[in-house]
């Protein structure tokens, strides 16, 4: 479960970074959530791996239960965020009154469905 984790959150670090950030409280959200859920389950995986469990007395269960409900909850949070900066791509951005540009081009909004999903 670690190893998708960590698999699916540098997938989703790679889709928002690569689209210009066009409301960049919303995505600087989803990468803060990708980029420390990331690093937590690294920490969380060194800690068995390492064998560093059995010398903490901590009830593991318990830990991961909680770890992966705020995981959830906080990519359930990032989702609905990326997911509506997705839903504007049809909105115009004014540059200066002579040219418009959508806020999200084609390739851009692929990628940010990609993102959400």
């Amino acid at each position: 479960l670690f190893l998708s984790l960590q698999l699916f959150g540098t997938i989703v670090w790679i889709l928002v970074a690569s689209t210009r950030i066009p409301l960049p409280l919303l995505q600087g959200w989803v990468m803060f959530v990708a980029v420390t859920a990331w690093f937590l389950s690294i920490v969380f995986l060194s800690v068995f791996l390492f064998g560093y469990a059995n010398r903490i007395a901590v009830n593991w269960n318990q830990a991961d239960f909680i770890f992966h409900g705020a995981t959830f909850v906080f990519y359930f949070g990032a989702f609905l965020l990326q997911a509506a900066t997705t839903s504007l791509h049809h909105l115009p951005r004014k540059f200066n009154s002579t040219t418009q540009e959508r806020i999200l081009s084609g390739r851009e909004y692929n990628i940010s469905i990609a993102a959400s999903v």
